[in-house]
């Protein structure tokens, strides 16, 4: 149940953001390294804003590819690249060694965000000059 806790995030961070209007669409980044799957995410978005202003809004995400960086030599990588497409391919083994100099020191620089970029809030009412 991972993604019920990522959702809970997401809907917190929307709710305290929202001024109380209704959220209509929250955009977010998740990083691959979060394992998360997107449609669950979803799934469990919809169950957890039931009842609070994020009911019925559109969650949109956007998947950050997992990117490390040699600590020696500063090249910069994929660890998980998606398969190709013949049979040899088609289940990728991470590497977390260097691919230039075979350093097995690297940090994330980037697949390890879950970030929420925006929402859209329902406008309030104009009331017009009586």
């Amino acid at each position: 149940m991972h993604e019920l806790a990522l959702s809970k995030a997401i809907l917190a961070v929307a709710a305290r953001h929202s001024g109380g209007r209704r959220v209509r669409d929250v955009r977010v980044r998740v990083g691959a390294l979060r394992q998360a799957i997107p449609e669950s995410i979803r799934f469990h978005f919809e169950i957890v804003a039931r009842g609070t202003v994020c009911e019925g809004a559109r969650l949109e995400q956007e998947r950050v590819p997992a990117a490390l960086a040699c600590a020696r030599c500063g090249t910069e990588w994929d660890p998980a690249p998606r398969p190709a497409f013949d049979a040899e391919h088609l289940i990728p083994v991470p590497r977390f060694r260097c691919p230039s100099c075979g350093n097995a020191e690297a940090r994330v620089v980037a697949g390890d965000e879950l970030v929420v970029e925006s929402i859209d809030v329902e406008e309030d009412a104009c009331i017009a000059p009586g």
